[in-house]
Parts: C-alpha cells; sequence; structure tokens
C-alpha cells in the first residue's frame, strides 16, 4: 500500500533535516515514492510505500514530529497518477 503523509510544517529546517534520518531508517520494505513541499514551506506530502500505516506514522514522528503536524491515510493507488496500482 502507499501511504501519503499530509503535515503541516511549523519549522521547515527542522523538518526536512528529520525527514532525511527518517529515510535512513525506513522500515524494511519500504519505499520513498515521494517528498515534496508547497513553495512556502507550510505544509508537504511524503509517499512512502509500506504494509502498515502504523510503522510509516511510528519513524516519520519519531525523526520530524516536533517540527510538524502530520495526518498518515492510505493512497487510493489504483485511481492515483503516476503511482503503481
Amino acid at each position: 500500500m502507499y501511504v501519503m503523509a499530509i503535515s503541516t510544517i511549523t519549522d521547515d529546517r527542522g523538518f526536512w533535516d528529520g525527514l532525511k534520518r527518517a529515510h535512513g531508517q525506513l522500515p524494511h520494505g519500504s519505499r520513498w515514492t515521494l517528498a515534496v513541499a508547497s513553495t512556502d514551506g507550510a505544509k508537504a506530502v511524503n509517499i512512502i510505500s509500506h504494509e502498515s500505516i502504523d510503522a510509516v506514522r511510528a519513524v516519520v514522528e519519531e525523526h520530524a514530529g516536533r517540527f510538524a503536524t502530520t495526518e498518515y491515510y492510505e493512497a487510493d493507488a489504483a485511481n492515483a497518477v503516476g503511482l503503481a496500482g
């Protein structure tokens, strides 16, 4: 499955530094597909493939949680453009 992590960022530098650390700590079998921010740095969307939303949440929150409020959802890959269904 693909997990969408949609963040409202309070500390831009801290958030992205934390995500870089999180990338190196992804659960086995995960793949980070997309990381993109709004031009003002206030929002970010990350797409990570893994079998568990909770596992993705744990690694993102551990490294970047204090710099943003993030919501996690299972993406509808079958109706997405650019994601393998």
